[in-house]
């Protein structure tokens, strides 16, 4: 499940680098991203010998947990069975970090997940976005675009995110 808020206008956001990841994972293994639920859309196909369901949400962001909850429903799923991808303000520009279980660290879209799923047993890459100069600046922050010296990292960032999510379903 890339995170993400929906909506063209919020594409390109530093908020939606988790729906980037899976976009990129979707384009490197050719499974599409255009099947949907009430509350996400979806993709299946096979990566690395598993079968994978690829998943972004229709909600936004801080109910991020409806549309994980009627995907685990839909496709029968625990909460073990997910990989969360979501950006990260307490990263680096670029830099990412595999988590398993927790707490939500302050994201709003984890801790919808949470939530509604009961517990915090699931598996996140973490993809860093860095933060503003002021805490008063972070919802603009998170919702702005990344600047033009920023996107070879990003790009970079997002090639490696999909290696890890590779990897990590090479091993299960």
């Amino acid at each position: 499940m890339g995170l993400g808020n929906p909506g063209s206008r919020y594409e390109a956001t530093r908020h939606n680098l988790g729906s980037q990841v899976v976009d990129a994972l979707g384009e490197a293994h050719r499974l599409a991203v255009q099947q949907r639920l009430p509350t996400a859309e979806y993709g299946e196909g096979v990566i690395e010998a598993q079968q994978v369901v690829l998943a972004k949400p229709l909600t936004y962001m801080n109910a991020s947990g409806k549309a994980v909850v009627d995907l685990c429903t839909h496709f029968s799923l625990v909460p073990n069975d997910l990989i969360v991808v979501h950006d990260d303000l307490d990263l680096p520009l670029g830099r990412i970090k595999l988590k398993i279980n927790g707490g939500d660290a302050g994201h709003y879209g984890v801790r919808s997940i949470i939530e509604h799923l009961g517990t915090g047993e699931f598996t996140r890459l973490r993809v860093g976005i860095g933060r503003p100069a002021s805490k008063d600046e972070v919802i603009v922050f998170v919702l702005s675009s990344f600047s033009s010296d920023e996107l070879p990292l990003v790009d970079e960032a997002v090639g490696r995110a999909v290696e890890k999510i590779e990897k990590l379903l090479s091993l299960t």
